[in-house]
């Protein structure tokens, strides 16, 4: 049983990156979701296709690799918030990664989003992970 789903989600997708797999799969959840399709429209991951298998359901994601330098386009995953230590971020406090080269993605009361879209929002929230 795992107990922290956010930290299992991203050191999987963090493994795959660095052995090389095109796909990865993952045990579905919402949050799960959410976060995988903030990956595919800020460009981090190829496509993702949910599966139901009865029970969870999975989370497939193709990975995104430059095709001439072989490597993949998601260099470094980061959880910031975890279960022993939760980390929020009033809209004035967003942390901007990479100089907005990279994101971070924040779990609002209006859903989980980009730091980006929080800050247009004027909203705060959990800082999940950080992504560039």
């Amino acid at each position: 049983m795992v107990t922290d789903p956010i930290a299992d989600y991203l050191t999987r997708v963090r493994n795959a990156v660095r052995a090389g797999h095109r796909i990865v799969v993952i045990p579905s959840s919402k949050l799960k979701l959410s976060i995988t399709h903030i990956l595919f429209v800020q460009g981090f991951i190829l496509n993702y296709k949910y599966e139901d298998d009865g029970k969870q359901g999975l989370i497939k994601i193709a990975m995104k690799i430059d095709p001439r330098t072989r490597t993949n386009a998601i260099k470094n995953l980061h959880r910031v918030s975890r279960s022993g230590l939760r980390r929020y971020a009033g809209v004035d406090e967003l942390p901007r990664v990479l100089n907005n080269m990279g994101i971070a993605i924040i779990s609002t009361s209006q859903g989980v989003m980009t730091e980006k879209e929080a800050r247009l929002r004027g909203i705060g929230g959990e800082v999940l992970c950080e992504v560039y």
